[in-house]
């Protein structure tokens, strides 16, 4: 079993079904938590060598993603396909991954 329907399997079974723009706003709140262990880890940047992140954060925040992205009956894995291809034809390209905007 992918990792997207085990994430709607838990939302089904758990009566966890939100509409999409909740579960967009969780998806930041729990990005949010990240991003807050990273300033926390680095002396708000002092010290970028000792990002520490705990993995049931970074866990909240996939389960976000991906609960998103059922709800949106977007694929997951295909989106992640897609954009990887669009990260490649960049570096192909101009040599950068960013899309310089």
């Amino acid at each position: 079993m992918d990792e997207q329907s085990t994430v709607a399997d838990f939302v089904r079974t758990n009566d966890l079904e939100a509409p999409a723009a909740y579960r967009l706003l969780d998806a930041v709140s729990e990005l949010g938590e990240v991003a807050k262990e990273v300033c926390t880890s680095t002396g708000y940047g002092d010290d970028p060598g000792s990002v520490a992140v705990a993995e049931d954060e970074l866990g909240d925040a996939l389960f976000a993603l991906l609960a998103l992205c059922e709800e949106l009956d977007v694929d997951a894995e295909a989106a992640l396909l897609t954009s990887l291809a669009k990260y490649e034809d960049r570096l192909g390209e101009t040599g950068q991954a960013g899309s310089g905007e």
